[in-house]
């Protein structure tokens, strides 16, 4: 069954111009046209939508996108380099993750400041029972 870009669009929960701008990046060689020119995508396309979603989500470059896939159309002789790509990215996204868990950290020490702070009717009850730093927190906070 073929679908026009709106409906390819609807279906890949992105938009029309998204999937424009996708094939004039070259993510999208597997899309046939009609002799007019239109694009018609078939459900293994909305399939590569969904992979190239997933990558884009995680952060990956339109540029390794585009190369990921070109390796897809080569065949199996870029297996490794697929692989490769794969781990490379994997640990972009540790990366992250460790950043954001970092960041969380930060949010909670900031609520528990602001909420015993609030308990007690004033900032100055950090200042009386000398936990008014962040390492003093996580480390009560691991002892819990």
């Amino acid at each position: 069954m073929g679908y026009s870009i709106g409906e390819a669009a609807k279906k890949a929960g992105l938009s029309a111009y998204t999937l424009r701008y996708y094939d004039k990046e070259g993510l999208l060689p597997f899309v046939e046209r009609t002799p007019a020119g239109f694009r018609i995508f078939k459900d293994s396309d909305l399939e590569w939508l969904a992979v190239i979603s997933c990558l884009k989500n995680t952060g990956m470059s339109i540029k390794d996108i585009k190369k990921f896939i070109n390796w897809c159309m080569e065949g199996d002789s870029t297996l490794e380099k697929r692989l490769n790509m794969f781990k490379t990215q994997k640990k972009r996204v540790q990366d992250q993750m460790n950043e954001l868990k970092r960041f969380m950290d930060e949010i909670d020490y900031k609520i528990w400041y602001y909420e015993t702070a609030l308990a007690a009717g004033t900032e100055a009850i950090h200042e009386k029972d000398g936990k008014n730093d962040p390492l003093s927190f996580q480390k009560e906070k691991q002892e819990e």
